[in-house]
């Protein structure tokens, strides 16, 4: 480290951290290109534990690592360089924060001398992400700093991390070395600072050990006797495929009470619950029936459905619980309650005593197939429109599938019309703050995590906000299919009290007249535009067997699903 000891130690700064990055279990680091950042960028290079995945757009970068943390259920390292680099990765750290993704930013940053001082693309990046993101402002590399306080830095902030983390990493030139060197021969040619770390350099471990923190905070045989003696209903909101959920329909079974689902449960298709809960609210009879209820059982929370909301705000219960892995607040409803800190598998496993009011709800079980039946006659059996494809979409899902549903109007498609199936495809959506952007590059990075077979449900307006995410697509070898409904606009503010027709055209739907079939060319990325069920199945098997990304849209009027769901809600109340 003598003829560039400032790019040198930035360098081995930058594979210090990559490194004990690697061994804090981070799999997939996401870069754009930038100078301030070469020393990460370079220690990326050189850095073979972990998986690189590039993108020129910062924003679409931050959600493309959002994808990937979520689907391999393991953090994910952002590398990107200052300035506006950093801010366009914000809209995906709010969305991990509220979530509870642990996505961990490194953005490279001007030195302290050279901010405020009209210096370029220089910006006060320390807490630019407010309380979204736990703040770890480092030093520039120095000497006089020891190496093993940069790695026990890096360890505090890292382990057992459950939300966002930014390391702002501020570095002197000159930042690009004469040669690029892997971090064996770092540590070698600067023998005398790398002392202090040469026993963590001979193995794999981090160099602190924090461990796993778990947390599982069940109840007493006694408490849940008492709890169960009644008539109980579990409720499933958002959970994660690694969260076991299917041991919730085992529990349901031995306590003989029905198990009610959200569409991000990743149980809504299954046989044993009651999925179609939304609709069934609409129904006096169905209504009048669940109100029987008197104990309620909670796993997760976000739940998309208003009806069901209003229902478990506005119910009398005698016992209401809510499992949660972590303290948190998921009620905007602020109701009383007790809440279990526990994994789903510890609170499944527990020894539950079967209800005093086993099987109570068997009526419902037949309301929800009766609604099934009306589905199937008036939407599968219907004219071609959103609702139909969602459900054709669902029925063609199999259990090593991943599915990521778009905000608006296609989840709450699938939330209110998803079909009774014998498949549980891996569901996933980005519903903490619920935006229409980014969604295609999260998608990717679920699609690139697990190489499973995968498909995108998303609105034409949320495609075009993240039309340059479509460059990521290349990436993909294993069968991804991006199904476009395009109803040309904000067709969800059909369903909302807009106070007339010109208002909700002109400032709310904001019609656009656009095709996405230059949009995929540009790309280079097959497609095709269908218009009836027979076509949509066509091109969907045969894009489900292309090895890569292929795109599918689907023209649909403008008020179809609007007009459909106030249809069909009128046959629910009816029926």
């Amino acid at each position: 480290m003598q003829t560039q000891p400032t790019s040198d130690i930035n360098l081995l700064w930058g594979a210090l951290i990559l490194e004990e990055l690697a061994r804090l279990g981070v799999k997939h680091v996401c870069m754009a290109p930038g100078s301030r950042s070469t020393p990460l960028t370079l220690a990326a290079a050189a850095q073979h534990k972990l998986e690189r995945h590039m993108h020129f757009d910062e924003r679409g970068l931050g959600f493309m690592a959002l994808g990937l943390a979520k689907s391999s259920n393991s953090p994910v390292a952002i590398v990107t360089t200052s300035g506006t680099a950093v801010a366009n990765l914000y809209p995906a750290i709010v969305e991990a924060w509220l979530t509870q993704v642990p996505l961990i930013v490194l953005s490279g940053d001007r030195p302290p001398e050279l901010i405020g001082c009209g210096a370029n693309q220089a910006i006060i990046q320390p807490a630019i992400f407010a309380d979204y993101a736990k703040q770890v402002n480092l030093p520039t590399p120095d000497l006089a700093i020891s190496p093993n306080t940069l790695l026990t830095t890096i360890d505090e902030a890292v382990a057992n991390l459950q939300q966002p983390v930014h390391f702002n990493c501020m570095y002197r030139e000159p930042l690009y070395p004469s040669e690029l060197e892997s971090l064996p021969a770092l540590i070698a040619s600067s023998a005398s600072y790398t002392q202090p770390i040469s026993e963590w350099a001979n193995h794999c471990h981090p160099y602190t050990d924090y461990g796993q923190v778990s947390c599982n905070n069940l109840p007493s045989e006694d408490t849940m006797m008492r709890f169960v003696h009644g008539k109980g209903i579990i409720v499933v909101g958002t959970l994660s495929p690694h969260d076991n959920p299917s041991l919730i329909i085992e529990l349901s079974q031995k306590l003989g009470w029905p198990v009610v689902t959200d569409a991000q449960s990743q149980l809504r298709q299954h046989p044993s619950v009651i999925g179609h809960i939304d609709q069934l609210m609409l129904h006096p009879k169905a209504t009048k029936f669940v109100e029987q209820a008197d104990r309620l059982l909670v796993f997760g929370g976000r739940f998309i459905s208003k009806r069901l909301i209003s229902f478990i705000a506005q119910h009398q219960w005698h016992s209401y619980w809510q499992v949660l892995p972590n303290q948190q607040r998921l009620d905007p409803n602020h109701q009383s309650k007790r809440i279990w800190q526990a994994s789903v598998s510890a609170i499944c496993n527990a020894p539950w005593p079967r209800s005093s009011s086993a099987n109570w709800a068997l009526p419902l079980i037949e309301m929800n197939q009766q609604l099934e039946a009306l589905f199937t006659q008036h939407i599968d059996q219907s004219r071609f429109g959103e609702p139909q494809v969602v459900r054709q979409l669902a029925k063609a899902q199999t259990s090593n599938h991943q599915w990521f549903i778009g905000n608006s109007l296609p989840v709450r498609l699938y939330d209110m019309f998803s079909p009774i199936t014998c498949e549980t495809p891996h569901i996933y959506t980005n519903r903490g703050a619920s935006g229409i952007d980014g969604l295609i590059a999260t998608s990717c990075g679920m699609a690139l995590a697990t190489q499973q077979p995968s498909t995108l449900l998303i609105g034409d307006i949320s495609s075009l906000h993240d039309l340059n995410s479509l460059a990521i697509c290349k990436q993909i070898t294993n069968p991804f299919v991006i199904v476009v409904l395009n109803n040309d606009g904000g067709n969800i503010f059909n369903l909302l009290p807009v106070p007339n027709e010109a208002v909700r055209d002109e400032f709310y739907r904001l019609s656009h007249g656009l095709e996405f079939g230059y949009a995929a060319a540009m790309f280079g990325l097959p497609y095709n535009q269908v218009d009836c069920l027979s076509s949509f199945n066509e091109v969907y098997t045969d894009a489900m067997a292309y090895a890569g990304t292929s795109v599918i849209e689907v023209n649909v009027g403008p008020n179809q699903a609007s007009d459909q769901i106030k249809l069909i809600a009128q046959w629910v109340k009816q029926h």
